[in-house]
């Protein structure tokens, strides 16, 4: 089991990096040339800038039961669909249970956005939201730890 996160615009590093320590798992921060990220847990891997270049690479180098960090609902189906674990910097799951929801409502929003009509900004991050990705790493790590024994 790996770490890998959509580190473009993923708030919540620290806990990231601190669940992944208390765990010995590696982690790995994709982001575009573009911008610059330190770290002395993560590895850090830059990519070339350019449409969903950071999704791509990350998505060719999931494995099976990888923890897959991004808000990115097209990256969350296929990480998914590589029996990789997914879930959002905010903590929210993703699972085969609401991924083809959120990805009809993400449809339906940009539907609405090209006709020029207007969607809703996320909320701003909370600890409410810290607290939830701590928990839902937490979760998926041990969960993880309970099949391979």
């Amino acid at each position: 089991m790996r770490i890998l996160v959509d580190a473009d615009a993923c708030p919540g590093k620290d806990i990231i990096e601190n669940v992944a320590s208390n765990n010995n798992i590696e982690v790995i921060m994709y982001c575009d040339i573009n911008h610059i990220l330190n770290s002395n847990y993560s590895t850090v891997k830059y990519v070339d800038s350019g449409f969903q270049s950071v999704d791509i690479i990350l998505i060719n180098e999931v494995k099976n039961n990888d923890i897959v960090v991004t808000q990115d609902y097209g990256v969350a189906a296929m990480a998914l669909g590589k029996k990789a674990y997914a879930v959002n910097p905010k903590g929210y799951i993703y699972d085969n249970g609401n991924i083809d929801r959120l990805l009809f409502e993400r449809h339906m929003s940009q539907k609405i956005r090209r006709s020029g009509g207007k969607t809703f900004n996320p909320k701003k991050r909370s600890q409410k939201d810290d607290d939830r990705l701590k928990n839902s790493l937490i979760k998926l790590v041990n969960n993880y730890k309970n099949t391979i024994t």
